[in-house]
């Protein structure tokens, strides 16, 4: 299931007047901004808020869609006092003193504080910052990006605080409460401030302090607004449940893969079959050497197994190399994306060939190339001899693959300790019945698959 889309499903019905029914006993919004209009100018006269210069939009607003009778369309600088934010000098920046909150504390549309929390002095904050000062209840938006529509609500927890330039404040002049709530879901939809016209310089994009007041607000009745904030936080609660529930399953299929594959290699998977030729034979055919083997019972695999290095049925190797030849470059990126780069020299490697990541996070994935080419340079070539049932030893691989991983020493990349790698022991099933483990791990995992793919 994709909540990110039913998320805005839902906020596209609330800006649009379609989530809630309307009341006709509502107050009309007309009214209600008439009296919130009323209020700001009794604030400008009595020289408590300034009149804003920066409003320049014409009238009658431009309506970019339909709303019901009783809404009203306006700009933010009608019902809100909206102020950018500053940057003090370094002397400014203290221990402990009044939270200063720069757009990293802005994280899934909420203030955290606690992540690299940093303060001014008092007296900065209540002098040449005074204009960026923020009430508890007052809305930040950040007007510097990418991305742009990073929104927080000033959460009782900061009394007081401050903010950079890369963001703006919004304080409504009434009904600060139930506006605020309205206004962070209507701007989260996202149409209004895609809307804006940007600017910036490399790669980024800026909203300016009179766009962000200029921007147009579908307003409902106050007793609408506040019917579309709870309905549009009881949706949210509904799908957090849905993508709790969704993520539990998701774990619970890996681990179920997991335990299917754990299972496999320790022979209760499926039966054994006393006729099967015994895993002892099937290993002297890949080296007469292995004489020394015998029949003897290992305590956590079956009768007829045998205990092994994992490097003595498969190895870690090097393409072949090749110069003054332009072909494929076989890099990890390639082989996710399939976008691929030309070299004219490296270590070839043949179309089918395995491919094994050595060096970053996901250290053990295995690839089969598709093409001919040139083997990555954080890659290596997996070579599993043929009396091996080349399914079963992958299978192996990946459940094993996140207990070879390493640190090196100075260096914060995981690799693949090859060491590790060679001397790991594989339960070698007979050639049969690595046949009918594989079969059967493919059909579980099918039945997971299908699951895991109906919650997309």
């Amino acid at each position: 299931m994709d909540t990110k889309k039913l998320r805005q499903k839902i906020l596209d019905l609330a800006i649009h007047g379609k989530l809630v029914p309307q009341d006709p006993n509502d107050e009309p919004a007309f009214v209600l901004l008439e009296r919130i209009r009323a209020e700001k100018e009794r604030l400008v006269s009595e020289g408590i808020v300034k009149q804003s210069k920066k409003s320049t939009i014409d009238r009658p607003i431009k309506a970019p869609f339909e709303i019901p009778e009783n809404w009203e369309w306006c700009i933010v600088d009608d019902f809100a006092y909206v102020a950018s934010g500053s940057t003090p000098s370094k002397e400014a920046f203290v221990e402990k003193g009044i939270p200063y909150i720069k757009m990293y504390n802005l994280r899934n549309q909420k203030i955290d504080f606690d992540f690299h929390p940093q303060y001014i002095k008092p007296e900065i904050h209540n002098s040449k910052l005074q204009r960026s000062r923020t009430e508890i209840g007052d809305l930040l938006m950040n007007i510097v990006g990418p991305p742009l529509g990073k929104m927080a609500i000033i959460p009782d927890s900061l009394p007081e605080s401050n903010f950079n330039q890369a963001a703006v404040l919004i304080r409504p002049y009434l009904h600060k409460k139930i506006l605020v709530k309205y206004l962070f879901y209507y701007l989260s939809q996202m149409s209004e401030i895609n809307s804006i016209s940007t600017k910036g310089t490399a790669g980024q994009v800026n909203i300016s302090l009179t766009q962000s007041q200029n921007m147009r607000i579908a307003m409902p009745p106050l007793n609408e607004q506040e019917r579309i904030a709870n309905e549009v936080e009881h949706c949210f609660s509904v799908i957090d449940d849905l993508d709790s529930s969704e993520g539990d399953l998701l774990k619970a299929i890996e681990k179920t893969k997991a335990k299917i594959l754990d299972l496999a290699i320790h022979g209760k998977l499926v039966p054994q079959d006393p006729n099967d030729e015994p895993a002892i034979a099937l290993l002297k055919r890949i080296n007469p050497k292995f004489e020394h083997l015998d029949d003897t019972h290992y305590e956590n695999v079956p009768n007829g197994w045998q205990l092994i290095e994992l490097g003595k049925v498969c190895q870690l190797m090097e393409g072949e190399a090749k110069e003054n030849t332009e072909l494929p470059y076989l890099d990890v990126k390639a082989m996710r994306t399939g976008l691929i780069l030309q070299k004219k020299s490296g270590k070839y490697v043949e179309a089918g060939t395995l491919l094994i990541l050595v060096d970053g996070e996901n250290s053990g994935e295995v690839f089969r190339t598709e093409m001919a080419g040139y083997q990555g340079s954080t890659m290596k070539v997996l070579n599993i001899d043929c009396n091996m049932n080349e399914q079963y030893v992958l299978q192996f691989i990946n459940l094993c693959k996140k207990s070879l991983k390493e640190n090196k020493v100075g260096s914060a990349i995981p690799h693949l300790n090859k060491k590790m790698f060679k001397d790991l022991l594989i339960p070698i099933p007979p050639k049969n019945e690595q046949l009918r483990i594989v079969a059967k791990t493919e059909e579980l995992f099918a039945v997971l698959d299908n699951i895991k793919e109906s919650l997309e």
